[in-house]
């Protein structure tokens, strides 16, 4: 039991030396992180549709 009480010691110590970022900080990463997500699911969209399209063609329905 000793031993868990150390373990959450340690996490709180360590925890007091994180450099948490500043609020443009946190605002300019989740931008960028929304922005990536949106463009890489337009780009594997077009890709979806555009092999969907040819598969029809190929396929002929």
């Amino acid at each position: 039991m000793s031993s868990v009480m150390q373990f959450f010691r340690n996490v709180s110590s360590e925890m007091r030396k994180v450099s948490w970022p500043k609020r443009k900080e946190l605002t300019n990463y989740t931008i960028t992180v929304i922005a990536t997500v949106v463009l890489l699911a337009l780009f594997f969209g077009g890709v979806d549709y555009i092999l969907s399209f040819f598969m029809r063609f190929i396929i002929g329905k």
